[in-house]
């Protein structure tokens, strides 16, 4: 019979009966809470008197508890009750001997069961478990050991990574390729990239448990170098490209423009070209403009491997490490233009008029002859060269610059802010200023009015397409260079895509798509399918499934692009972080009480300032670099005086 001060077990934890009142007993359990249960929910182990757990806790010897052990294990179907074997044990029945035997049960090493019939384990079983138990311990030892160099690590400067020397020999205990650090470091490490939320070490440690915090103990203990970019991984973004190549394109009637100069004018570093120029002059003395784009949607279908792995990625992700593509890597050698003799394409001709209108537009499949040559070299033949190829160049520029001065007049945006070119290889980070080629806007211009023909070739179709289109909120008196570029970015809302057309105010156009990248751009490959579809007689799709397609793609589209700013970041930090003290070249941008945003244009990198004496916005300005932060990708500039 339970009464107070009766030993139970509630919700298999040892409790003491205070009282009972209204057919409820109240409970203390060992950490001094008190609770009120039904008798059903507490089963009895001793009537007491037990008053307080700390009367009770004596516990058994070791000797005493392995002897009753051995000697049960000699007895065939041995099933004792709780009552009995604290007899057996403690020598008779008492509070103390009852929850010394349930403590045994829960401990599990010699006997389990319930407390109506407790059996001892076999001798394997509780060899195992010693075993097992003594492991746990020697690991929990070790852990210990490692967790307290670790914080020694931490807080002596002198023994952390050295940026240079990452992988210098006295932390040779926190390297990657040490079986501790592989093992202790491990959580860190999955915290870092994104793949986990929290870390036991990073808590056992007292450090807050975000992948920037952790990012900063790898490297600090040299388990990773400063040449890990964790940032694709904690977007999700898959680390290769994708591996449904498309078949190689069939066999089909395509209209010859080998006559035609095609020229792909890309960067240096470009290998994936998916566009070409050319121009000409028709029979009526009209324009026609050439924009001959890859043609992958001659061979990929909707909802095909291919289409759903390029959809799921958005686009390609360009990082200074290298492309991960969306789509397979062996399809640049059958799609991309320039890469061999001749060259398949979708072209888009556009008439132009003498104001840069676009009269009419033509699309159709055909076979092309691409010369690939860089902005550099397409701007020397445009100034100097003395060849038909600089004359086709030089008549490809002057439509190029008719069709911008068109946009102007409809309130085009140009924004001209600085730009880089980052590459990371064997160990070295290298950061290029991006020169502001004149064929870098001709491209530009072409690609534009390939956009804008097929989004009206597509209306005048109804044909659902993919559109894009753009407000632009201008506040204010905007300055001229670089202050005034930043001004007017800031003006820009965010492009909208639709099924519908709309106007694109940041482009002075009434009507326009993005149809020249469908090797690195799933919108751009959408646009392609849907005209294939239509030129060849085939149902195409809904304006809902362009719209659903749209909305999917561009959520992988937009991520693509974070990762890409946040690992320039990156890579950006890990160039800066050996030049301390170093001095750089600012612009005033905007000011901010005591804060100056300024731009360095040579790193393309925008940060704030505080300002030691007043400027003005477009004002040159010194910085100096005080540190940097490669686990936040922050660096630290102060404006630099005469004195300093």
């Amino acid at each position: 019979m339970i009464t107070e001060n009766s030993l139970v077990i509630y919700k298999s934890k040892p409790a003491i009966v205070k009282d009972r009142a209204d057919g409820k007993f109240t409970i203390t359990l060992q950490n001094n809470e008190q609770v009120k249960v039904r008798d059903k929910d507490i089963e009895l182990i001793h009537p007491g008197p037990a008053k307080d757990f700390k009367q009770i806790e004596s516990g058994f010897s070791e000797n005493a508890v392995r002897e009753i052990w051995e000697l049960l294990l000699g007895e065939e179907n041995a099933h004792l009750p709780l009552k009995e074997l604290a007899s057996l044990i403690g020598g008779e029945y008492t509070p103390s001997s009852a929850y010394a035997v349930f403590a045994l049960l829960k401990d599990g090493l010699y006997f389990s069961g319930d407390i109506n019939a407790i059996t001892p384990r076999s001798k394997n079983d509780v060899e195992a478990e010693k075993s097992k138990r003594n492991e746990k311990l020697r690991e929990s030892d070790e852990r210990s050991h490692y967790l307290e160099k670790l914080k020694s690590c931490l807080k002596n400067p002198e023994i952390q990574t050295n940026l240079k020397d990452p992988r210098g020999a006295e932390n040779a205990v926190f390297s990657a390729n040490n079986v501790l650090a592989s093992r202790y470091l491990q959580d860190v490490e999955a915290l870092a990239y994104g793949k986990s939320a929290k870390s036991r070490t990073m808590k056992d440690l007292g450090l807050s448990e975000t992948p920037e915090d952790a990012h900063s103990l790898l490297l600090k203990t040299g388990f990773w170098s400063m040449f890990v970019n964790p940032h694709p991984s904690r977007f999700g973004m898959p680390s290769s490209s994708a591996s449904f190549c498309p078949d190689a394109p069939l066999r089909e009637d395509r209209r010859d423009l080998r006559r035609l100069a095609a020229f792909a004018i890309d960067s240096p570093w470009s290998n994936d070209p998916d566009d070409a120029v050319s121009v000409e002059k028709n029979e009526a003395g009209k324009t026609i403009l050439y924009v001959h784009v890859a043609d992958p949607a001659s061979s990929i279908t909707f909802d095909s491997p291919a289409e759903k792995d390029a959809r799921d990625r958005g686009a390609t992700l360009y990082l200074p490490e290298g492309a991960v593509r969306m789509l397979a890597e062996e399809a640049l050698p059958l799609f991309a233009l320039g890469l061999s003799e001749e060259s398949i394409a979708l072209t888009f001709q556009l008439t132009i008029d003498d104001d840069g209108t676009v009269i009419t537009t033509d699309i159709f499949p055909s076979i092309v002859k691409v010369d690939r040559i860089t902005y550099e070299e397409a701007d020397n033949q445009i100034k100097n060269g003395k060849s038909e190829k600089a004359d086709a160049l030089r008549a490809i520029n002057e439509v190029s610059e008719k069709i911008f001065k068109r946009r102007i007049a409809h309130g085009a945006i140009n924004i001209d802010l600085p730009d880089i070119h980052i590459t990371v290889k064997d160990g070295k980070v290298d950061v290029e200023p991006i020169f502001p080629f004149r064929s870098g806007s001709l491209i530009r211009e072409c690609m534009i009015a390939a956009g804008e023909g097929a989004g009206t070739w597509a209306c005048e179709r109804g044909l659902a397409f993919p559109y894009i289109s753009q407000e632009v909120e201008l506040q204010g008196e905007i300055f001229g260079g670089l202050a005034g570029a930043w001004q007017l970015r800031r003006c820009m809302r965010p492009r909208v895509l639709s099924s519908k057309p709309g106007h694109h105010q940041g482009l002075g156009l009434n009507t326009y798509s993005q149809v020249t990248s469908p090797l690195r751009r799933y919108t751009d490959l959408l646009a392609h399918l849907q005209i294939r579809a239509f030129l060849h007689g085939e149902k195409t799709i809904s304006a809902d499934d362009i719209s659903a397609r749209l909305g999917f793609c561009e959520a992988a589209a937009v991520t693509s692009v974070q990762v890409e700013r946040a690992s320039n970041n990156h890579w950006l930090m890990v160039y800066l972080s050996g030049k301390k003290d170093s001095v750089w070249e600012a612009v005033a941008l905007d000011k901010k009480g005591n804060r100056m945003q300024v731009i360095i244009p040579s790193l393309a990198l925008e940060t704030q300032v505080s300002l030691q004496k007043d400027v003005m916005p477009n004002e040159s300005i010194n910085l100096l670099l005080k540190s940097v932060n490669i686990s936040r990708s922050e660096a630290v500039f102060i404006q630099k005086t005469e004195n300093k």
